[in-house]
């Protein structure tokens, strides 16, 4: 497996890199460990003005290899005696976003790992701006680590989906993938009004989910509850949930459950890890 480990050498960036680390014990992974020197960060004056390529390499370049080279001793010391294990690293001066998007391809990245400080500075969001774009723009599978998640064996997955399937169901595999490895429980999670009912189409396609899932037993749990946030926030801690994972695709729950800034009530986004699934 090919993973890529962007990082802004944060203390939340090296808790998902840890996190990374632990979750892909048994598997052989290529881990390129990414830095994006941005390039609106300009430190040399008028920032209309373009930075040399001198300027680019003594003010980012050399000091952000100096630092991966650090970090790179400081992942040796807690990961040395994994040989299932390589690490690389990657220095980029540009723009995020189309950094990562060129390194995903390059490197034939399978999943990204971003860690999340959640709720911070004026945007109140579960998920930080870096890690929102990355998840809603970037088509690759991607595990989204909060600042206090900590690895622990992966028991029970929750799955929630409102059953309209705008996705083929290959792209569940990632998903699949989690639960041979971790023999882990799968609750297949709908949340509705009090009033509404499935549909037939959903009914179908609940059928079909069913069916694509069946050889992990998953359950199904309706749950009823006006804001999505909470039904899920509730479920969480009832089942103790090690991991939530969601399609990109089902935006009206994507959007309700990582994008809105009710952060008072929800405690899901600072301890468990979601794995986001793109097509």
């Amino acid at each position: 497996m090919n993973i890529l480990l962007p990082t802004d050498f944060s203390q939340n960036s090296w808790n998902a890199i840890l996190y990374a680390i632990d979750f892909y014990k048994s598997v052989k992974c290529n881990f390129y460990i990414l830095n994006v020197c941005i390039t609106d960060s300009f430190i040399g004056g008028d920032s209309n003005t373009t930075p040399t390529a001198e300027q680019i390499n003594d003010l980012y370049t050399q000091p952000s290899k100096q630092r991966l080279a650090s970090l790179l001793k400081r992942i040796h010391e807690v990961d040395k005696a994994n040989d299932n294990h390589h690490f690389y690293t990657l220095t980029e001066y540009g723009f995020f976003l189309e950094s990562i998007r060129k390194h995903v391809i390059e490197k034939k990245i399978n999943t990204l790992v971003m860690g999340t400080k959640g709720a911070s500075g004026l945007k109140k969001y579960i998920v930080g701006s870096n890690t929102g774009d990355v998840i809603t723009k970037v088509k690759c599978t991607t595990l989204v680590v909060p600042e206090c998640a900590k690895y622990n064996e992966i028991k029970e997955v929750a799955f929630p989906s409102d059953f309209n399937l705008a996705y083929d169901l290959k792209t569940l595999e990632p998903l699949t993938n989690v639960l041979k490895a971790s023999k882990a429980n799968l609750s297949i999670v709908h949340i509705q009004r009090r009033e509404a009912k499935l549909n037939a189409e959903q009914l179908t396609n609940l059928d079909i989910i069913s069916t694509y899932f069946e050889e992990y037993k998953p359950s199904f749990q309706n749950l009823e509850c006006k804001k999505v946030e909470d039904a899920i926030q509730s479920f969480v801690e009832q089942k103790s949930i090690d991991m939530i994972a969601m399609v990109a695709k089902n935006l009206n729950y994507f959007q309700s459950i990582l994008f809105h800034s009710r952060v008072e009530k929800i405690s899901y986004h600072t301890d468990i890890p979601f794995l986001v699934i793109h097509e």
